[in-house]
This record gives C-alpha cells, sequence and structure tokens, in this order.
C-alpha cells in the first residue's frame, strides 16, 4: 500500500475507536460520550492523530457550525478549537522536519518509550508537493540517519538516486561558454541527483513506518503560547471563509496541537518563524538574512542527449553584473535534467524580472543544445536563505527550535541544503528528547523545555564548521570588488584561504532595501516565449499543481491595497509584477485612481515562493499559509471510508489536484490492478471513469455526487505494468440540477494517451445534502 494509501487506511480504521482520556489531558477539553457516524465523522472533522499500542489521547470533538450566508456577523474566533495533546509537533514536511520526525522515534524506541507521540503538519495536500525537484545532495547526514538507505538488500530502499559523475562549471557571455575551475565546495564525488519531490515522499514513508503522524493537508498558522510566554504548540488555519472573512457554509474550525517542545521547519521565511524571531528577538547577534530566489523546471530531453550524472554550473549572462546569480542543469533518472536559476533579491534594477532572465538562460547554447526537442513537465519557484555563517539565529527558544532551511544551513557557495537541514533535525531531534525526559517525571513535567544542548550541538557540528569556512563568498560580490573581483576573492577563499581569515565580511542592506527607482534604471525589455524551449509566466504557472480557492481569504495580506498602489507605482513602475514568479501582481489602467493605475492581486496564481514578502520595497505585503481546496479530497476519503469497491481496488490511489470542474488523480499500479497478462486490467480503468466522474462531480461542490446513468470507455494503447504509474483528468464538462456530464484521460508516465472514458451521473436528489459547497465551487446550475 502507497503512503497515501497507508494514512487513508489508519484514519478509517482509528474514526470509530473513542480515545479515553490522557495523563496529560487538558482541563478544558472534553471527550464526547458519542460520535457522530463514522461517514459525518470523516467530512465534518479534522481527522485525529494516529492512535498506536499503548497510546491514548485526548480530542474535543465540536460539530461543524453552518451559517445561512458569508455575511453572517458571527465571529468565528468565538468557536473552541479541538485540541490535541502530543509531546512533539513539527511544522513542515521537509527532509529536516521528516528528520527530525524519524529520529525523535528512532530515540523513543530505543529507550522503550512507545507512547511517546510525534506530529508532523504540512501544509501541502501530500508531502512533497510544495517542494521543487531536481537537488545533489551530500548524503551524510542521511547516512547516518538511515544507514541502508541506498542499500541493494534494502526492500524500501531509495532507488531513484543517480550518482554524480561529471562536474562543469562555465562563466557565460550571451554567446559563449568559458571553462572556469569549480571550487573544491562543488565538487560532487560521492553525492547524487535526486527528484527532492520523490525523496520527501519516501523520507515521509519511512517516518510514518516508525510511528510518526503526519499529517499533510494541515497549515500551521498560529503559535500558541502558554500564560508564562512560552510556546506551547501551533493551530492550523480556519476553512471555510469567505475572501471577507466571514464563515461560510463549509466554515470548520482550526485545531490546537499541544506540546511541550515545537520544531519550526518551515523552509526558507516561515511565517511561524517570522513570528517567534520577532517575540524572542531570535536576531539580536546576527546579521539580518538575505535571500535569493530559485526558478526551476524539469524536463525530459532526448536520450540521445542525456548524459546521467552530469552536473553543470553557470555564472554571467544573463543576469548584470551587478545581480548575484547563476544557473544549473543536472541529469538525473529515466532522461530527465533539472535546470534553474538562481537570483540574489539584493539586485538593484526594478525592472529586472527573474523569471524573464531564466527564459533567457535556457536559450543560451550551453542549455539549449539540451532542451531542444524535450518536454518541460514541471515548474516551481523558492526563496532561499543566503546570508549563510552571519544570519544564523539564535535557533532555541522557550518551548522549541528552528531547523532546516527556516533556520537559514543552506551552504550558498555549495549550492546545498540538504544534509544540513536534515543533520539540524538530527541534532534538535536529540536535544529535544533529551529534555523531555529529563523532566517526565518532575514538577515542570506538563511546562515548555528549553533545548540549551541544540544550540550546542550546532556550533559543535559539521554545519557550523562548513558554513563558517565560506562565510565571506556570498557578501564578497556586495563589497567594492563587485562582480568580478567577487569571483577573485571567493577562489582565493575556497583554495587558499579556507575560511582561516581573521575577518568576517558584512552582508549589504536588506534586500527590499537595495531596490533603486525605476527611473535610476536602465529598462529591461524581455524576449516573447517561443512556446517550445521558453514559456510564459502563467503556462509555468499550470505545471505547478498549485490551487486555491476563488473564494477564500486572501494568504497575500496587503492592508489597502489603493494605499500600496499609490505608494509603489510613482517609484518602482509595477515591481511587484517583475519579481514574482507566477504573474500574481498587476496594475490594470484605471482613471479613477491617483496616479492612473490601479494595484491587483491574483491570490490564486500563488505558488509559495514568499518573494513578494522579501523583496517588496517598503515591507507591506505579508505572506500566510492559504487554505487549499480540500472538498474534493474530503468526498474521496468518504469512498474510503463508506463504499465496498473503491478501499479494496483503488485505496492507493491519489487526488494529486482539483480546481472547481476540474481533478487530477494517479495510481501505482500493483498487483490487484492487472489481468493474467500482468497488465493494467480494462476493469481497474472503468472503475477509475467511475469515480473520476463522481470527483468532478465533487469539484463542483456536491458532495453526495449522485448516480450513474451511463458510462463508456475507449481503451487505446495498455495502461501500463505493475510498478507503473497511470494518470488522469476528469473534468465536469456540464453540470445541471439533473445531470452531470464528465469526460476523462488517462495517461502513462511519458504523457501517452492510453485511454478516454465518460461518466453521466443523475444528480438532482444530490443537490439536496446538507455538506454540498456548491455556491463555493460553482456557478448557477446550467437547466437539463
Amino acid at each position: 500500500m502507497s503512503f497515501p494509501g497507508k494514512v487513508a487506511a489508519t484514519a478509517r480504521r482509528r474514526a470509530v475507536q473513542i480515545p479515553s482520556p490522557s495523563r496529560r489531558a487538558l482541563g478544558a477539553t472534553i471527550v464526547p460520550a458519542t460520535r457522530p457516524n463514522t461517514s459525518q465523522w470523516l467530512r465534518r472533522t479534522y481527522r485525529p492523530a494516529t492512535i498506536t499500542a499503548g497510546q491514548r489521547r485526548t480530542i474535543s470533538s465540536t460539530a461543524r457550525r453552518r451559517f445561512a450566508t458569508p455575511d453572517d456577523d458571527f465571529d468565528p474566533r468565538t468557536i473552541d478549537r479541538e485540541s490535541d495533546e502530543v509531546d512533539v509537533v513539527i511544522v513542515g514536511g521537509g527532509p529536516a522536519g521528516l528528520s527530525a520526525a524519524i529520529k525523535l522515534k528512532q530515540l523513543a524506541a530505543e529507550a522503550g518509550n512507545e507512547e511517546f507521540r510525534v506530529v508532523l503538519l504540512e501544509k501541502a495536500g501530500e508531502l512533497g508537493d510544495h517542494i521543487v525537484s531536481g537537488n545533489v545532495v551530500e548524503p551524510s547526514a542521511l547516512s547516518e540517519l538511515l544507514p541502508d538507505w541506498n542499500s541493494e538488500d534494502n526492500p524500501n530502499r531509495f532507488e531513484n538516486a543517480t550518482p554524480a559523475t561529471k562536474d562543469k562549471m562555465r562563466f557565460l557571455t550571451k554567446n559563449s561558454t568559458i571553462p572556469i575551475p569549480a571550487p573544491p565546495q562543488m565538487h560532487n564525488k560521492g553525492n547524487y541527483i535526486i527528484s527532492l519531490n520523490q525523496f520527501t515522499k519516501w523520507l515521509g514513508e519511512r517516518a510514518e513506518e516508525i510511528g510518526v503522524e503526519i499529517y499533510p493537508g494541515f497549515a500551521a498558522s498560529e503559535v500558541l503560547y502558554t500564560p508564562q510566554g512560552e510556546v506551547r504548540g501551533v493551530a492550523t488555519n480556519d476553512l471555510g471563509l469567505s475572501r471577507s472573512g466571514k464563515p461560510k457554509d463549509s466554515f470548520e474550525r482550526g485545531m490546537e496541537f499541544h506540546a511541550r517542545c515545537t520544531l519550526l521547519a518551515e523552509g526558507c521565511h516561515g511565517s511561524l518563524t517570522k513570528q517567534v524571531t520577532k517575540k524572542y528577538d531570535l536576531r539580536r547577534d546576527s546579521q539580518h538574512q538575505t535571500y535569493g530566489l530559485g526558478i526551476k523546471e524539469v524536463w525530459e530531453i532526448d536520450p540521445a542527449k542525456h548524459e546521467p550524472g552530469l552536473v553543470a554550473h553557470s555564472m554571467g549572462y544573463p543576469l548584470p553584473s551587478d545581480t548575484y546569480g547563476g544557473g544549473w542543469m543536472y541529469h538525473f533518472g529515466e532522461n530527465l535534467v533539472s535546470i534553474g536559476l538562481v537570483v540574489g533579491l539584493d539586485y538593484p534594477n526594478p525592472w529586472l524580472a527573474p523569471y524573464g532572465e531564466f527564459q533567457k538562460m535556457k536559450h543560451h547554447p550551453m542549455y539549449a543544445k539540451y532542451l531542444e526537442g524535450g518536454k518541460c513537465i514541471s515548474y516551481g519557484a523558492r526563496t532561499l536563505n543566503e546570508g549563510g555563517f552571519q544570519s544564523i539565529p539564535k535557533c532555541a527558544f522557550p518551548g522549541g527550535a528552528l531547523i532546516g532551511d527556516t533556520a537559514g544551513f543552506l551552504n550558498v557557495p555549495k549550492i546545498k541544503g540538504t544534509h544540513t537541514a536534515m543533520r539540524s533535525g538530527m541534532l534538535a531531534a536529540e536535544a529535544a528528547y533529551t529534555a523531555l525526559e529529563s523532566t517526565a517525571s518532575s514538577e515542570t513535567e506538563d511546562s515548555a523545555v528549553f533545548l540549551f544542548d541544540y544550540e550546542d550541538k550546532l556550533r559543535n557540528s559539521s554545519i557550523w564548521s562548513e558554513l563558517k569556512a565560506v562565510r565571506n563568498m556570498r557578501p564578497s560580490f556586495h563589497t567594492a570588488l563587485g562582480l568580478y573581483g567577487g569571483i577573485v576573492y571567493s577562489g582565493l577563499e575556497a583554495f587558499l584561504f579556507r575560511g582561516y581569515t581573521p575577518w568576517t565580511l558584512k552582508h549589504g542592506p536588506p534586500d527590499h532595501a537595495a531596490t533603486k527607482h525605476a527611473d535610476q534604471c536602465k529598462k529591461i525589455e524581455y524576449p516573447k516565449a517561443d512556446g517550445k524551449i521558453s514559456f510564459d509566466i502563467l503556462t509555468s504557472v499550470s505545471r505547478t499543481g498549485t490551487n486555491h480557492e476563488e473564494d477564500q481569504p486572501c494568504h497575500l495580506q496587503v492592508k489597502d491595497w489603493d494605499e500600496h498602489g499609490a505608494k509603489e507605482w510613482p517609484k518602482y513602475k509595477g515591481v511587484e509584477n517583475r519579481f514574482c514568479p507566477a504573474g500574481v501582481y498587476e496594475y490594470i489602467e484605471d482613471d479613477s485612481k491617483e496616479h492612473g493605475m490601479r494595484f491587483n492581486i491574483n491570490s490564486q496564481n500563488c505558488i509559495h515562493c514568499k518573494t513578494c514578502d522579501i523583496k517588496v520595497p517598503d515591507q507591506d505585503i505579508n505572506w500566510q499559509t492559504p487554505q487549499a481546496l480540500k472538498f474534493v479530497r474530503s468526498v474521496w476519503e468518504s469512498f474510503r471510508a463508506n463504499s465496498g469497491l473503491e478501499p479494496r481496488l483503488l485505496d492507493s490511489l491519489r487526488v494529486t489536484a482539483a480546481r472547481p470542474g476540474t481533478v487530477n488523480f494517479e495510481l501505482d499500479i500493483q498487483k490487484e490492478h492487472t489481468n493474467r497478462l500482468n497488465i493494467l486490467h480494462g476493469g481497474t480503468i472503468a472503475s477509475m471513469v467511475d469515480l473520476g466522474g463522481s470527483l468532478a462531480v465533487a469539484s463542483r461542490g456536491l458532495f453526495a455526487t449522485g448516480v450513474s446513468t451511463d458510462l463508456n470507455v475507449t481503451y487505446l494503447a495498455s495502461g501500463g505494468k505493475i510498478g507503473d504509474k497511470i494518470k488522469a483528468e476528469v473534468t465536469c464538462d456540464k453540470f445541471g440540477k439533473t445531470l452531470a456530464y464528465t469526460s476523462i484521460r488517462f495517461t502513462n508516465e511519458k504523457d501517452e494517451l492510453v485511454a478516454r472514458g465518460s461518466h453521466t451521473k443523475y444528480v438532482a436528489l444530490a443537490w439536496k445534502d446538507p455538506q454540498n459547497i456548491t455556491d463555493e465551487l460553482s456557478p448557477r446550475p446550467e437547466k437539463t
């Protein structure tokens, strides 16, 4: 069974259990004597944490409130949240958070502590969904955490690691390529090229096997504090709020996770990390953080051009000499390449667009020769912490710690951070477990802990020595030396000084303050995308799989849009539109505004890179965790809990994306899905046509998805064999009060069409279900 399938199966098992009060029950928490039936409970409440042998937990179960209109004056904050008491809560399901979780459970297992509970919350719908693929990983921390991770004798080994075999370092001009020596930090012998998305999913499976309770789709949005000011856990965001913040029919209060230790592994510039950093003044002894924006694509290229294990980096073109950054291309897997560009966000010219620079770079001969004739299959963008050693804050605070990239452990000259992120998570886990166990039977048992050992462990670890040795390379590019002087100085640091210089260079001004006024800089015009190697920005956004409801609170918070536009446009002429790699921000001509331009936010385009929060000159955009479209997944969970067929045949099916009218899902083909020829059975495809039609109807807001009137399947090619993956996209083509018409396409891993189908559903009675959210997800129904 796949990882998502295991989680779903666990949810079904635990849904019928009535937990007993724990030894640390919350005073305000009430255990209900009875619960709604299983299907109602699964769709009306959050899934509770996993209950394993010997564990007890206390939760409160509050029925979902219903409101006549989203304009009700009711304040949703007056509803008590459900709560759960755990030992450690981890926010963020990347390599750092998962490594910490695994290490904690390993330590608990060694001590025979079966009741030790570790909960991990991840805002993405599935682990890895918000992680951009393509990564060169140094395996030192991984080999320490899971020594057999790549062993042929391990049936659960990570199979998708390509050994790095060749390094290239080039300086680019517009049409030429100049070889330059790669510093020792960029030598990759013994390293592996991986899909970080796949690796994170695999690491999540290992975490669940050892007993970590993982909750994808739970966005932690608030830090909880004790009366003494210590962190006592986190709360997840409320669901079912309109854009104005009013509760809708689907409103559900968030859930509180109370813990004596909270580890924040949010990645770069996390929203909760910002809160605790400010509250506890964690930057009092460090310099400000600096950032880069990494834009990345994964391509499938001509096999004749593929060089497995090639790790190539470039500097220079297309970036101007006053902008730090560089490109890369990694060859891995079966004819796959990861290509990307990192742009330092302290660039001065507001006319510069990192997305446009990336599209230009792909047309350079060094990269274009590989991409020509290939196919782009995914896109993403993320900000990176580039401050290094000088910018590491205090990492421990009362009740928790910062781990991974949220603390800034990326080694910029090495262009690697996964190994340091994982190691920091492991060190924090060791410190947390020791602190919790040392106070387990004392009078302070229920109070938060302070991880004194974590700070000491960091300073004595390879993380500290590694970052200290390269501390002066990145800041040297923004001294009087400039670009070329910075290259020379970095070479001296890498080959000669090796970090032993008695000085430590300081960073320049914060990234937002480095932006000059538009009239001080040369305007940059970018060529039109050709649709083959370069693409327009909305085409790229469509490849990210990120979705938001149209009518939900905007997670990009600007206090006054008109005031922002009036302040920013005259000076920077739309810098927001250019620094955003997803087309979220725009200025629209509007004669009613003071400067003839109206500022607008298309928050549904957001891909969570957080650039806006960092780069906007007046620092008045605040990125918050978004509310995802979870309704389709809740309908699928109801099928799993109540149907006889789907849990047995399609339990490993994963809904990967959903927006009103369209749903994407995929299935890993297993033995039970095949015929006697060991290829995908036509009946399995027919069952997915049936289920897909129901999910497409659900995407328009109907919880009860009606009954079938007809179903058709056309088989075009073999769907695959055991171990292959089949993908589907289903659309609700016509949606009425009586009938809904859906169509579906199935493709293999090479995106070749293997089958298509249609499914008509009678939905007249489904409109009466009280769980429907049709007002939110559908226009007025058509007459049929």
